[in-house]
């Protein structure tokens, strides 16, 4: 009940006290203390005496090999010194501790009976740092499968993998390795190329550690096709420019042969090849056509291509003069349309309305015809005029 209380409360230095007490005929008695100290340091192994008269003490290593025997040595090994023997207490201290030395020391007390005491020794293995194992390459769109491995610790240590300060939840295993334990968790998580670089770490926690975490970093490392972009140059190119056209390449791996070619053709006489830059001096129609940069690594192939046109100074004036010359020609061709129309319109109402007035005209006339042959057939006129009127 003690030693869970030491896991849940105490450091991983503190010592806890088991009193057990043997008493002979004549009162002596011997007590032992439990340790827990952690690999490597130094371990104080502690008999304590009560109404001790001068009898035997012995001390003894798990194995019931005799460490001291009155105080005076006994096994030869330096790391066991005597630093106190009273007749209250018996000290010794075991320096450089490993789990091999973990176990049961005897503090025996000899009278007329052999009286003895154990104190046990307890190993407390912290975590180093945590490595990382890359089970599956990442490649894009595909998964990778890495393994965050904690290869010795007492307790287990325990393990969980962080990004972007989340917790991504893995498969943990753990697999004992005498008195210590392997501990072990393994993620599968997607990559895209946008993943390349991203950063995980992975922490190990432990008892030992006293709130304190050993982490071990690790970079996403996403293979991917590369991509191909040719930076044109601005402006206008003339005969007898320069011309400078760079491959901005990416990929992972990035791809290291990057090749120059022109479409149908080979390249210039002049042209020089500088890495992912393609140089030609003193251009000329000669140098017109399509030029192409390519590059490959093992997960792809990426190209992309740019059209050269060099032009003649002359031609270049003259088409930018000749510009002007065709708006304005633009221009009086739509006023002479629009002249036309309104003629036509105008044309189309006059003769409309002249159409009109004609045919009043003759209306009148043949009124005044009628009233004209009425008059000269005088009576008859009359009477016609009468049966008209009836």
């Amino acid at each position: 009940m003690a030693f869970s209380s030491f896991w849940k409360y105490c450091a991983p230095l503190s010592l806890l006290l088991l009193l057990s007490y043997s008493q002979t005929a004549w009162g002596q008695a011997v007590q032992a203390e439990n340790v827990t100290v952690l690999e490597g340091g130094t371990a104080q192994i502690s008999c304590r005496l009560q109404n001790y008269d001068g009898s035997i003490v012995v001390i003894q290593n798990p194995r019931r090999q005799t460490l001291f025997f009155n105080g005076t040595r006994a096994l030869k090994d330096d790391r066991f010194q005597m630093v106190l023997f009273t007749p209250r207490l018996v000290r010794i201290t075991l320096t450089n501790v490993s789990v091999s030395d973990e176990g049961g020391f005897f503090c025996q007390l000899y009278t007329d009976d052999t009286h003895h005491q154990v104190a046990t020794l307890s190993v407390v293995v912290p975590p180093e740092v945590p490595m990382v194992e890359v089970k599956t390459e990442a490649v894009e769109g595909g998964e990778v499968e890495l393994t965050c491995v904690s290869p010795r610790s007492k307790p287990p240590a325990t393990l969980r993998w962080v990004r972007d300060r989340r917790e991504i939840a893995g498969v943990i295993s753990q697999q004992e390795n005498g008195k210590t334990v392997s501990v072990s968790n393994t993620i599968r998580i997607p990559v895209e190329r946008k993943d390349n670089g991203a950063a995980l770490s992975c922490e190990a926690s432990h008892p030992a550690l006293v709130g304190q975490k050993r982490v071990r970093h690790y970079s996403l490392d996403v293979h991917f096709a590369p991509t191909v972009k040719i930076i044109p140059p601005q402006g206008i190119l003339r005969e007898g420019d320069s011309l400078s056209l760079t491959c901005s390449v990416t990929g992972n791996p990035l791809p290291r042969d990057i090749q120059w070619s022109r479409v149908n053709d080979t390249l210039p006489e002049r042209a020089e090849k500088t890495g992912n830059i393609l140089l030609m001096s003193r251009l000329s129609q000669s140098h017109n056509g399509t030029y192409l940069c390519q590059a490959h690594n093992n997960y792809g192939r990426a190209a992309d291509h740019y059209t050269l046109l060099v032009y003649d100074p002359g031609a270049v004036v003259e088409t930018h003069s000749a510009v002007p010359y065709a708006m304005i020609g633009g221009i009086l061709a739509l006023l002479v349309f629009t002249v036309i129309c309104v003629l036509i319109v105008t044309i189309w109402c006059s003769v409309r309305q002249k159409g009109s007035y004609l045919t009043h005209e003759a209306s009148g006339l043949d009124e005044h015809g009628e009233v004209q042959e009425a008059f000269l057939n005088g009576n008859d006129a009359s009477q016609g005029k009468k049966e008209y009127l009836l």
